[in-house]
């Protein structure tokens, strides 16, 4: 065999071993939609329409990787988990979704120029799963008039318990305390001035 020769197999050998061992396999991971309320789907008793903002996210939340809190003071992006379309688009898209749902006979519309309508603002401070094994959202909302006015706010929190370990488990947790920030401001949208 040739120097050259003998020099290329382990070479070739080092090269498939390392595609063989690769890293973790990507998942990529979206919102799950409404799982509904029992007492939410209330009629509006106004038709004005009400325009969901991208929501503000904490500066750790607008990574792709999706984020557990390992412990009191350490967050941990995920390398192999990530949102599949960045989390602030797809916060937005599903709380318009969910009050929708809960707010029949009113036009529920992301964010945009619509003249006459209210607009609803959030900032979203936790959007994670915790180390005691539950998903939680926490942040402030407010709502304004078409003069800009402010005629409402909160803060939420929400908490689930994850049904299973994994991920697939905390998305779904998280989807559910996202079905709980929509119950509670769908109440108060219905009873805004």
């Amino acid at each position: 065999m040739r120097p050259i020769h003998r020099l290329c197999v382990p070479l070739l050998a080092l090269w498939l071993g390392g595609c063989a061992s690769g890293t973790a396999p990507m998942n990529h991971y979206v919102l799950p939609p409404d799982a509904g309320s029992s007492d939410a789907r209330v009629p509006s008793a106004d038709d004005t329409p009400l325009l969901v903002s991208t929501p503000r996210l904490a500066n750790y939340l607008e990574a792709e990787g999706i984020v557990l809190q390992l412990d009191d003071i350490s967050l941990n992006e995920a390398k192999s988990h990530q949102w599949a379309a960045p989390l602030a688009q797809q916060l937005e898209r599903g709380l318009r979704d969910r009050l929708e749902a809960r707010l029949p006979g009113r036009r529920v519309l992301l964010s945009g120029d619509s003249g006459n309508a209210l607009t609803l603002e959030l900032s979203v401070d936790r959007f994670q799963g915790h180390y005691d094994g539950y998903a939680v959202a926490s942040g402030q909302w407010l709502l304004r008039d078409d003069q800009r006015q402010v005629v409402d706010s909160d803060s939420f929190e929400a908490t689930e318990s994850l049904d299973s370990d994994g991920y697939s488990a905390l998305v779904r947790a998280l989807g559910r305390t996202w079905d709980q920030v929509a119950d509670d401001i769908a109440a108060r949208v219905r009873v805004a001035p």
